[in-house]
């Protein structure tokens, strides 16, 4: 089942690139996604049904049988397959609209980038499921050398996505992307050459399971320094602060499908890739080091967000550094240990589903006002009444307005500190996230009831329903988690925050 996850998307990505027709290739995108979620489903559902993985004090490993010396599932895999299979789910469907409207409508902005374009859409198509298939090999790597691999080829995957517009700005922002996450990704492989480095005399090598079961005899500061190259070189993929530069550009000028992807899966892959390394110093016993940097710099993410989303002109920018705080809420979640690991790992299902939701309502947006500049988009109640309700519902789940699925996480976090008596931390927390809610209040009500004159030959939106359910379906589901948590999840999240020494 592990060999079809991984090779589904692989081929139908390489067929994409050359099949001639654009109605079957759209075909091939939209079953692929299909498939590969059905086949998710069963592979979770091994888990749940106990058939999957062996549970024992600190990791859950995979029963000999099911497992493979590169490749297998852990419940902390399990999870971030499930919600990247998810999102791929509905970024399919809405792709497959936006490619059938973008043939329409090769219009341009008011900015002068085109909206929609006719580059090839054998390339967008193809590095679309190549990318599923190197964030499915992410979420079951069990070799940190593999792990590293698959997360530098989700950068040189995405890289096309994100060029899709073909402007000087889309160029510009791809440029970057490369630049900055390549040089976070050579910190990553420095950081696996400590790593080897701090097992030679025990033999262990970067395959994750012996190192979890040696990890008491690895060299710490050979260790130590594994983990600050591996933080900094995966944290920059991340977007935490201050090596997110990359981000705010890469997702503003991604089409809206790919900038949902970023958000919600690829951010994630990254920060799996951290709570790897992370798993294996808590087995050392360098929690409290490992922890500290993870606190720090998670603060520091929530107040940088807080600070540059008061100035954003741009509204997919503003989502960006939306990303960066929760980026941030989940590092300090997974710093802090304890109940607030599972906090932190429901903000990252949370977050990814309410940030694609409210990426895919940014593209309508931008496909009925022709801009992104925020102080141009008023009234969208008007002119496209369901955007609107999509947008402003998006608002309130992202910033944690209950019942969702984000304001539980961060409840749970926010509890966790308390009784940690951590109350400086508790204080600066809910200052920034009261800083948060308010800069995007101002922005997301004025976009939505805001007045503005009629611009000439201006027409009426058509908003069709294959790029709103996405977002809707996404939506939902936040609220469900905010009201009900299933005991088939629970399970999943208590298994996952058990792989990195948290508990439910």
């Amino acid at each position: 089942m592990t060999r079809a996850l991984l090779l589904l998307p692989l081929a139908a990505g390489l067929l994409a690139f050359v099949i001639r027709s654009d109605s079957a290739r759209r075909s091939l995108l939209l079953w692929t996604a299909r498939i590969h979620f059905l086949l998710a489903l069963v592979v979770i559902g091994k888990f749940i049904a106990g058939d999957l993985v062996t549970v024992c004090p600190v990791v859950q490993a995979p029963a000999p049988e099911l497992a493979s010396q590169w490749f297998a599932y852990d419940p902390l895999g399990l999870l971030f397959l499930g919600v990247t299979s998810l999102l791929f789910l509905g970024a399919s469907q809405y792709a497959v609209t936006y490619l059938a409207a973008e043939k329409r409508d090769p219009g341009e902005d008011a900015d002068g980038g085109f909206i929609f374009n006719n580059a090839p859409e054998a390339v967008f198509t193809g590095c679309l499921l190549l990318f599923l298939s190197a964030m499915t090999a992410v979420t079951a790597s069990r070799h940190l050398g593999l792990l590293w691999a698959f997360i530098e080829a989700t950068t040189l995957l995405s890289a096309p996505l994100i060029y899709f517009h073909r402007h000087k700005r889309s160029l510009e922002a791809t440029w970057k992307y490369l630049l900055i996450c390549s040089v976070g990704i050579a910190l990553a492989l420095l950081g696996n050459l400590f790593l080897g480095a701090a097992g030679l005399k025990s033999g262990v090598g970067l395959d994750l399971a012996p190192l979890l079961a040696g990890a008491g005899a690895l060299d710490k500061p050979l260790l130590k320094a594994a983990f600050l190259f591996l933080f900094v070189g995966y944290g920059t993929k991340m977007g935490l602060s201050p090596f997110h530069t990359w981000l705010p550009d890469a997702h503003s000028e991604a089409p809206a499908v790919v900038s949902a992807l970023l958000s919600g899966a690829l951010l994630n892959c990254a920060f799996l890739g951290v709570m790897r390394v992370n798993a294996v110093c808590a087995a050392a016993g360098l929690a409290e080091f490992t922890g500290g940097l993870l606190v720090l710099f998670g603060l520091l993410s929530v107040i940088t967000a807080a600070l540059f989303m008061l100035g954003q002109r741009d509204y997919k920018r503003l989502l960006a550094y939306s990303s960066i705080e929760h980026m941030g809420i989940i590092a300090l979640g997974a710093g802090l240990g304890g109940g607030a690991v599972f906090g932190a790992l429901l903000a990252a299902l949370s977050h990814s589903l309410a940030k694609a939701g409210l990426f895919f309502t940014s593209g309508l947006i931008l496909a009925a006002e022709k801009t992104k500049r925020i102080s141009e988009v008023k009234g969208l109640w008007r002119r496209a009444p369901r955007t609107a309700a999509l947008w402003l519902a998006g608002f309130f789940l992202i910033t944690g307005t209950p019942p969702s699925g984000v304001f539980l996480a961060k409840f749970i976090v926010l509890k966790e500190i308390l009784a940690l008596k951590h109350y400086w931390l508790a204080g600066a927390f809910l200052l920034f996230l009261g800083i948060l809610f308010a800069g995007m209040a101002r922005v997301f009500i004025s976009m939505t009831f805001g007045e503005r004159e009629a611009r000439p030959g201006e027409r009426p939106f058509e908003e069709q329903p294959g790029l709103l359910w996405p977002a809707a379906a996404f939506f939902a589901c936040v609220v469900l988690a905010g009201l009900y948590l299933p005991a088939w999840l629970q399970s999943l999240l208590a298994g996952a925050a058990g792989n990195i020494g948290g508990k439910l």
